[in-house]
This record gives structure tokens, C-alpha cells and sequence, in this order.
């Protein structure tokens, strides 16, 4: 009889390799859940940082607007149109009138001076890194405040009061709540606002995240026990084990079939080559009546085997590798296309095209633009370009230039994720856009917190101060959708209308709706206005 050869080395080789891709799963999975932790915590800094400049911003703009309707005097005529104008912007508690070395002349509210424990002086203040405004700490019995003043001419200037309220920075997740502080403070070291739920309680062992503003003199940090995070948002724990492992073996075959495979930015190529990229349509539509007034071209990657390949999937690596620009003009291409009979058949359709900065400030970007959409004999009216702010506008005097070169050509202009971008108010008012987009954080939010509905409110306040009208993105409920009317934004887009939907799914849209007679909402339910 034939004896068998053992079986021992071949388990003995499957058991190694099985514990050593483990092992390497293990590693793998700690340093990305460790640095998903970092980076959302990198995030929640950030919105910190970013509600105050939107806050600071705010005052600036109210500053301007009583600068420039030549209120800033004491006579009661002029006081009564301040007080009024305070009462409009709840976020602002009083505006006051000051010397140039910061002493008081008078207050909207005199009866606010009473809770004054101390007044900067001018030498104190921290200024605005464009030096326009000045910033500073006001100490107050019932909680700091922050005072941001505005030179109006050489003998008096303008300041405005605007309340640190803690809720504004209530953002950590629930199971990090209690165990964190959320800081907001002058680049000084002088504290304006502080969260906790028990501010007895110190932090063992915290571990601290900071964001300093470019524009303004503001720090925001949050620090945390750094044991809580031991238990925190693990749950990739096991699914990137287990991607670990899959990737281990199919190693082996990615290695056998290299020399055919050139990567994936060769497969973006050879998809821009055959017409891959497609274009789905985001309807935008009135918050009120649910009318479309327009839609928003989103890209799609459609391969030959019918299979469609989500943006997450492609847009970085084409943005990355500089073939966003040939995507986008193929999308539009063929958006132009498929959508020139509604577009001719309504002319105050429009149709928004997403573009990034870098390909803003390219070379021959509005010739090309232009021509393009001449070729389609679509009007320019109708075309709105979104400028997404992943990418930091640079060169904001070009970014300015191209846009008043656009808007010439009769081209709208919109910045997108307005809110957790990179750009504040006053930058976006130096572009010169016609729209902002609120992002879908502050709608996500919208309902549940109140600080967003502060944010989003001074934001449509600020769009209307600087002639901008507002679309707000992501809306996926009827409470998100009256809580939006509820602060004045008039459109939207959102699932609760519509995905992005290929043409014919979009044209079938676009047909049902103009048989819902006016007095509906987006659902088609009892109207939500009067």
C-alpha cells in the first residue's frame, strides 16, 4: 500500500499565513479606526471654528449695513433704527457706538452696560488678519461675550455684541459627551465659550484637537479623555480585518494579471475615451410649492457591462490626476444634449454644473464654457457653475476676475458646501457669486439642534445683505423641509424630492410635477404656507 504524504507542512503553511495577514489585519484596522477618530474629531474642531467666523462675519455685515444707512450717531432717530435693527439679528445682543480708543458713546441698549464687569481698550483688542475689524473679549455677568468693532471714520466706530452661546458648540457625538470640553477662545488665551456637561469633572489623561482661524483671532479646541476612545466608533474594526484578509488573497492574483492591468487611472482614460461618463439630474426645486425650478448635472460612471460606479469611487482620483476637466466638459456635453428641449421649452429652467477651482482658474475655462454652450444653442442665463469648495480658492482676485468675466457672458455662479468649505462670508462676498448652497451638515442637523438653525438663519440673512439668493442640499424630510422655510430659504434638492435620476427617470419627473396643482407640498401633501 502507498503511504500519504503527510498533510502536515501544508497546514502548518496555511495556519502561518493565515496568522500573519491576521496579524497585519489587527495593525491595519487600529490605525484606521485611530485615524477615522482623529479626522472627525479634526472635523468637529473645524465646524467650531467655522460657526464662530460665520458668527463673526455676521456682526461685520450688520456693522456695514448701519455704516452704510449713515447710522452710526447717537441721535434717537438713529438709535431707534439700531435698536430695531438688533432686534431682527437675535444672535447680536447690542451695538454701540466708541471713540477711537474704544471707549463707549452710547448703546443701542444702555441698560446692557449694567452687566459690564470690564471694557477692552482699543490696545487690547486683536485685529482681523485684513485688519478691518478688531476683536475682543466682553466680560459680562450673566457670560462673556464677544465684541468685534468696525472703524466707521476717525473720531467714533461701530461695535457689535454678539452672545457665545454654549449650545452653539454642543457637537460631540453622545458617547463622547460627557467625557469632553469644547473651547472657543481669542488667539490671546482669553476664553469666549466653553462646553461641558460637568465643568467639575477634570478630563484624565486628555488629548486635545485645535483649529486657529486664518481670518480672525480665534482658536477652537475640544479635548477629551483619551480612554473613551478606546470604545468610540470602532465598528470597522472587523470589516477592515476582514479586508485585510481578502486583500491577502487576492494578492496573488492581482500580482499574476500586473503586466495586463495598468491602474486605474489608465481605466479612467479609456472611459473617457468611449463616453463612460454619464450625466444624472438632481431636481431643485421651491421649498413651498415644490415646483422645479431647476436641477443640479451630478457624474456617473456607466461601464459597458451596465454596471454604474458611484462618484466617491472616481471623482477624487480623476480630480487628483487632473482628468476631472475632461469629465467635466464630457458631462455637460452631454447634459447640454439630453436636456436642450426643457431648457429651450422653459427659460427659466436652470441646469448647475459642478466645477472645481483648479479648473476655474485653468486657461481658456470661460472661452470654453462659453462655447459649448453656444454650440448647444442653450442660453448662458441658464447655466449656473458651482464652485465646490474641496479645494481652497487661492488666488481670490483671479477667482473674482473669472467670475465677472461669467456673469458678463450672463453665466450665475454658485458656492457650493457654503459652511464646512474653506471660504467664510466676507471672502465669498469678494468673489462675487449670485448663490451660496448650504451644506447637507446643517440640514442633517436642522431639526435636532438649534445652533444649526442660528447658523443657517445668519446665512440667509448674510445672502441677502450681499444680493445672493440660497439652495440648501440634502433634504430628506418634510420636518427639515419646514424648518428650512422656517428660516427663509426658498429652494432645495434633496431625496425627499429625488435622487440624481438618469434622463428618462428626470424627464418623467419633471412631467408629474406639472400636473400637481399649486397649494402642495414636495410630497404632494396639505400646503405648508397659508
Amino acid at each position: 500500500m502507498k503511504l500519504q504524504r503527510p498533510k502536515l507542512p501544508f497546514a502548518a503553511l496555511v495556519l502561518a499565513s493565515t496568522m500573519a495577514f491576521g496579524l497585519a489585519g489587527h495593525f491595519a484596522a487600529e490605525t484606521v479606526i485611530h485615524q477615522q477618530q482623529a479626522h472627525q474629531l479634526d472635523e468637529l474642531t473645524e465646524v467650531v471654528l467655522r460657526r464662530s467666523e460665520f458668527a463673526v462675519d455676521f456682526a461685520a455685515a450688520s456693522l456695514d449695513d448701519l455704516a452704510r444707512r449713515s447710522l452710526a450717531s447717537c441721535e434717537p432717530g438713529a438709535l431707534q433704527a439700531i435698536r430695531l435693527h438688533v432686534y431682527q439679528r437675535p444672535a447680536i445682543k447690542d451695538i454701540r457706538l466708541v471713540k477711537p480708543n474704544g471707549s463707549v458713546i452710547c448703546s443701542a441698549y444702555s441698560e446692557t452696560l449694567e452687566f459690564d464687569k470690564g471694557w477692552a481698550d482699543r490696545r487690547d483688542m486683536l485685529p482681523s488678519r485684513d485688519r478691518t475689524l478688531s476683536l475682543f473679549r466682553v466680560e459680562q455677568f450673566g457670560g462673556d461675550a464677544l465684541g468685534v468693532l468696525r472703524d466707521i471714520n476717525g473720531s467714533s466706530a461701530l461695535v457689535a455684541i454678539v452672545g457665545i452661546n454654549a449650545s452653539l458648540f454642543d457637537i460631540m457625538p453622545a458617547e463622547l459627551r460627557a467625557h469632553s470640553e469644547v473651547i472657543l477662545a481669542l488667539s490671546s488665551g482669553e476664553k469666549l465659550g466653553k462646553f461641558q456637561i460637568d465643568a467639575a469633572k477634570a478630563l484624565p489623561a486628555p488629548i486635545s484637537f485645535d483649529r486657529k482661524s486664518t481670518r480672525f483671532p480665534l482658536d477652537a479646541k475640544i479635548r477629551l479623555d483619551h480612554a473613551v476612545l478606546s470604545s468610540w466608533n470602532n465598528e470597522a474594526y472587523w470589516p477592515a480585518l476582514a479586508v485585510a484578509l481578502g486583500l491577502g488573497a487576492i494578492f496573488g492574483i492581482l500580482l499574476a494579471r500586473s503586466r495586463r492591468t495598468e491602474g486605474p487611472v489608465a481605466d479612467l482614460d479609456r472611459a473617457l475615451a468611449a463616453g463612460e461618463f454619464k450625466p444624472y439630474y438632481q431636481p431643485i426645486f421651491d421649498l413651498r410649492t415644490g415646483q422645479i425650478k431647476g436641477c443640479e448635472i451630478l457624474a456617473r460612471w456607466l461601464r459597458r457591462d451596465g454596471s454604474i460606479i458611484p462618484p466617491m469611487n472616481f471623482i477624487p482620483l480623476a480630480e487628483s490626476s487632473g482628468r476631472v476637466q475632461a469629465m467635466t466638459w464630457q458631462i455637460l456635453g452631454s447634459a447640454l444634449a439630453e436636456l436642450r428641449p426643457l431648457l429651450r421649452a422653459n427659460k427659466t429652467f436652470k441646469m448647475s454644473l459642478n466645477v472645481v477651482p483648479r479648473h476655474l482658474l485653468s486657461a481658456g475655462f470661460v472661452e470654453t464654457l462659453r462655447r459649448t454652450v453656444l454650440t448647444a444653442r442653450v442660453s448662458a442665463r441658464q447655466i449656473v457653475v458651482e464652485i465646490t469648495e474641496r479645494d481652497e480658492l487661492d488666488d481670490l482676485a483671479r477667482a473674482a476676475a473669472v467670475v465677472a468675466e461669467l456673469r458678463d457672458h450672463g453665466f450665475r455662479v454658485a458656492i457650493d458646501d457654503v459652511g464646512v468649505g474653506h471660504s467664510g462670508l466676507s471672502r465669498l462676498k469678494g468673489v462675487g457669486a449670485d448663490m451660496i448652497k448650504i451644506d447637507k451638515f446643517f440640514v442633517d442637523t436642522i431639526t435636532v439642534d438649534a445652533s444649526t438653525t442660528t447658523i443657517v438663519e445668519m446665512l440667509v440673512a448674510l445672502a441677502r445683505d450681499f444680493q445672493m439668493t440660497v439652495v440648501a442640499e440634502g433634504i430628506e424630510t418634510e420636518e427639515q423641509l419646514r424648518a428650512l422655510i422656517a428660516c427663509g430659504v426658498e429652494e432645495g434638492q434633496g431625496y425627499l424630492v429625488a435622487p440624481p435620476l438618469p434622463l428618462a427617470g428626470f424627464n418623467e419627473l419633471v412631467e408629474s410635477r406639472r400636473a400637481v396643482q399649486p397649494g402642495t407640498t414636495v410630497s404632494g401633501g396639505t400646503a405648508l404656507v397659508a
